[in-house]
């Protein structure tokens, strides 16, 4: 019941709801362009292998 009371408070309309969502997509979209531009991809990417490495036992 609290949790239905809380979405109440914060509810907000749906051309500001929209807005929100694109400027968290466009947020994101930049966070990704500057992890690539860093050179973060090839990390993650370095990382997720020694895992899966480990998980098969070749690690």
């Amino acid at each position: 019941m609290a949790i239905k009371n809380l979405w109440r408070i914060i509810s907000v309309g749906s051309r500001k709801k929209i807005g929100l969502q694109i400027a968290g997509i466009i947020t994101a979209f930049l966070f990704i362009v500057c992890g690539v531009l860093r050179g973060e991809a090839a990390v993650i990417l370095n990382k997720a292998v020694n895992i899966c490495f480990e998980c098969i036992g070749l690690g």
